[in-house]
């Protein structure tokens, strides 16, 4: 079992955010319960004007998927079929809530649930013993369904903490997974950082999802996609995701439908939604027909479900009773519903052209590290995105051997002959060496030279790479960390 992840660890991935202290009666508002007085908080504009976007309640880059949208989508032919119930608007049991930080509230430690190794860290892609949360709102309140989902924010770190089956038993916060992302970065993974938040497609329950603040009578458009999920008619086996979405639910063989996970659908843009009798369903049509909804998970039964933020106003069948003609209506989107299967080009959230699929980290810092040379012993930190090190003796070496220091992210995997980059990021003191070996695990395919920090070397991606070796030199005792940059260039 690994030894956790705890706070000191964070203060290494925070940035500079909001300042200033709350009162102990202020402490862990939500965004789902108090949206209107976080509103009156935080300015939602920059001092140029420009809609400010990284926070609680805009979250994620203005570049980011979530917040882009294409320019002439061409759509495709596939449908999302009937199935056993009507498609729904969720905003209880199977969704999440949304929970802010404040300043002053406590950390809170969070352990795996009862008779499990402990808290699964799909990232690392091993069990931690403890997960220490810097902040912990007091009113977190896990969805009642069984997957428990709960994204905590925090905002002065920068953060976005997402747990699966998150539960508060005998007065301890259990969960079976737990994984982070960064509240201003893409809202989805990355090769290398491939695991970032509980839903199926890898990204926080958050993204994508209908806040309480939009769904108030008064509120204007719906400025971003939204969260979908599908059931196994309407997803596809293989492949069982694409990009952006970087992972999908398993047991993808079952899928029986043509849609994968991160998928943008779309409704045509002359869909006719002025006869919708609820206005929030009429606007939800419409940010369908603007930036589409991603396929970001698995559902059982229900041709799609689009996720609201618990507590939200979002209820389109009136406690007690069902409303065919809404029903109709949800059934009339199902069927009008397309996966986008190209575009011109993508404009940002503040209406600029943006380039989504830029190149990307491919080398990650995880894997069973074990000293080679001196006495060091170190373990990758996800928060930092690096291999750590304590009380290395002088002249010592880590190293890790892995497939899994490359992507297996299916649509990054780099082509042989395509021009790459590697670039170290160090600690003073320290080296980096990359080995891309065969499929015998032991020849060298390409190697480079120790790089120090910021050093780089640039080569063409050898045929054959199945797995690669990391090592790391410390040239002097005491702590230190390591780790690297590779992505394509060219080709």
């Amino acid at each position: 079992m690994a030894a956790g992840l705890s706070a000191p660890w964070l203060q290494a991935a925070q940035v500079d955010g909001p300042s200033g202290a709350a009162s102990p009666a202020d402490a862990g508002a939500s965004a789902g319960t108090d949206a209107r007085k976080l509103k009156a908080e935080k300015s939602d504009r920059t001092d140029a004007g420009r809609e400010r976007f990284g926070t609680a309640m805009r979250p994620f880059s203005a570049q980011s998927p979530w917040n882009s949208r294409p320019l002439d989508p061409v759509l495709g032919t596939d449908e999302i079929p009937r199935d056993s119930y009507f498609p729904t608007l969720e905003s209880g049991t199977w969704s999440t809530g949304v929970f802010v930080a404040r300043p002053t509230d406590r950390p809170q430690r969070v352990v795996g649930l009862v008779g499990e190794k402990g808290i699964w860290d799909p990232d690392a892609e091993e069990f931690q013993s403890e997960v220490i949360v810097p902040h912990w709102p007091s009113d977190v309140l896990p969805a009642a369904g069984a997957d428990g989902h709960a994204d905590i924010v925090d905002e002065a770190a920068g953060l976005i903490h997402s747990f699966y089956k998150l539960k508060l038993i005998d007065g301890e916060w259990r969960s079976r997974q737990y994984a982070w992302t960064r509240l201003d970065g893409s809202g989805w993974g990355d090769p290398a950082h491939y695991f970032q938040g509980a839903r199926a497609a890898a990204v926080p329950t958050m993204g994508g999802l209908l806040r309480s603040h939009e769904l108030e009578d008064d509120s204007g458009p719906i400025r971003h996609a939204l969260a979908i999920s599908l059931t196994f008619s309407g997803l596809s086996a293989n492949p069982s995701y694409v990009f952006p979405a970087t992972s999908s639910d398993s047991g993808a063989d079952k899928n029986k439908g043509k849609i994968p996970e991160g998928a943008l659908l779309m409704l045509p843009p002359d869909f006719e939604t002025a006869s919708f009798s609820d206005p929030r369903l009429r606007r939800i049509a419409e940010a369908l027909k603007r930036y589409g909804g991603y396929v970001v998970d698995r559902n059982v039964g229900t041709p799609f479900v689009i996720y609201a933020e618990i507590g939200s106003k979002a209820r389109l069948h009136p406690a007690g009773r069902w409303d065919t003609k809404v029903a109709g209506e949800l059934d009339r989107v199902r069927a009008a519903l397309r996966p986008v299967v190209s575009v011109k080009g993508w404009l940002d959230g503040h209406g600029q052209p943006v380039e989504r699929q830029r190149p990307m980290n491919l080398l990650s810092m995880r894997g069973r590290w074990r000293s080679e040379r001196g006495e060091i012993q170190g373990r990758f930190e996800t928060w930092r995105q690096a291999v750590v090190f304590d009380a290395a003796k002088r002249d010592s070496v880590l190293v890790a051997n892995s497939p899994r220091l490359l992507s297996a992210v299916t649509w990054a995997k780099p082509k042989p002959g395509q021009r790459c980059r590697l670039t170290a990021r160090t600690s003073a003191d320290t080296r980096m060496r990359l080995d891309l070996r065969g499929s015998d695990g032991v020849r060298v395919a390409w190697g480079s030279a120790p790089l120090a920090n910021g050093q780089s070397a640039e080569f063409e991606w050898p045929e054959g790479v199945t797995a690669a070796r990391v090592a790391v030199h410390a040239l002097s005792a005491g702590r230190g960390w390591a780790s690297g940059d590779l992505r394509v260039i060219e080709g």
